[in-house]
């Protein structure tokens, strides 16, 4: 089982967020990163790429820069968490699933509302996307 954060915001579909690692983000770091909208992050993953080309002694260089990839694969899932709440997005619900699609089950079962809100049946609007849960 694996445990996601579900995060909503009124008018938007439910985005679901894997914890842990994420191997995707070790490999293309800033990319994944812009990919998840989470410009901030991606911008100062970026200046510290750079910066790291002014350490003078290469071993030192690839060691921190290894290590700074390592971290961006550590931390890349917090960072997309941290991306939503300043897009206005609220922390709704932690669920244990094995994919993202039982997450997605999961989070409307305990949430019957959203499931309402996705098919658009409160605002008349057309059904919502199924949330996305891309990051592992």
């Amino acid at each position: 089982m694996r445990i996601w954060t579900a995060h909503t915001r009124p008018g938007r579909q439910p985005v679901l967020v894997p914890e842990g690692f994420s191997f995707w983000a070790l490999i293309f770091g800033p990319l994944w990163l812009l990919a998840h909208r989470a410009w901030i992050a991606a911008l100062l993953v970026i200046a510290a790429s750079i910066a790291l080309t002014a350490v003078e002694s290469e071993p030192v260089r690839h060691a921190l820069g290894f290590a700074a990839w390592l971290l961006v694969g550590l931390s890349a899932n917090d960072l997309r968490r941290w991306s939503l709440s300043r897009r206005g997005f609220t922390l709704a619900h932690v669920v244990a699933a094995r994919d993202a699609d039982g997450a997605l089950l999961r989070l409307l079962d305990l949430h019957p509302d959203l499931a309402a809100a996705m098919r658009g049946a409160k605002s008349g609007a057309p059904a919502a996307v199924p949330a996305r849960a891309v990051g592992r």
